[in-house]
């Protein structure tokens, strides 16, 4: 691979990872609870990556992506999945249910929770999926085997989310005694759950030529 081609894609990581979206999300709600939560939910969503990686490099997300009726279960499902987190989000903060306290390092449920919400979140997005299929091509270089060539761009792909991630929840925890505040966590639950439930909407309308 070019330096050229592989400058162009980290620069494509900076703005895929910036730009808030699902992973953003969920990761910023659980990371405003506790550090160990935070990066959790950060795990899951590295995994899920992992997962639409390796499918990418097997050939799986080519093909489910041709197929019409599995992409719309892959979105509907995915959407679904938003949505419910949206609803969950909102009445935790319409209730001030103590979800939305921090988690106690012993909670190994709430541990749980977090790498599996996070992992969902990333697993179910088909426009991650999307991302390996019609973004890490343009990324291959020609007269080289293609195969080590996406599994390299899909190990930067996690380096790079390991260290923003692992900054982004360095920063939340920073500010966690501001966003703790009772008043203050419900204003975060019902912007994430907002944000959530106009995600899934947005997948749901999204053709699936471009999504």
């Amino acid at each position: 691979m070019s330096l050229t081609l592989l400058t162009g894609f980290l620069a494509v990581m900076l703005l895929t990872y910036v730009v808030p979206g699902p992973d953003f999300a969920i990761v910023l709600r659980y990371a405003t609870r506790s550090r160990r939560a935070g990066r959790l939910a950060a795990a899951g969503v590295l995994t899920g990556v992992c997962l639409h990686g390796t499918a990418a490099a097997l050939g799986l997300s080519a093909l489910l992506a041709k197929s019409a009726t599995a992409f719309m279960v892959v979105k509907v499902v995915g959407a679904a999945y938003l949505l419910f987190l949206g609803v969950q989000a909102l009445w935790s903060s319409r209730r001030g249910a103590p979800t939305s306290a921090p988690a106690p390092v012993e909670d190994g449920t709430r541990d749980r929770r977090a790498f599996v919400q996070g992992f969902l979140t990333n697993a179910s997005n088909p426009k991650a999926m999307l991302f390996f299929v019609s973004l890490l091509p343009q990324f291959i270089s020609d007269g080289m085997p293609v195969l080590p060539q996406t599994l390299l761009l899909g190990l930067i792909t996690v380096a790079f989310g390991v260290v923003w991630w692992g900054l982004f929840v360095v920063l939340a925890d920073r500010i966690r005694g501001f966003l703790g505040r009772p008043a203050v966590r419900r204003v975060l639950d019902r912007v994430t759950g907002v944000a959530f439930i106009g995600l899934g909407i947005r997948l749901l309308r999204t053709p699936a030529a471009a999504a």
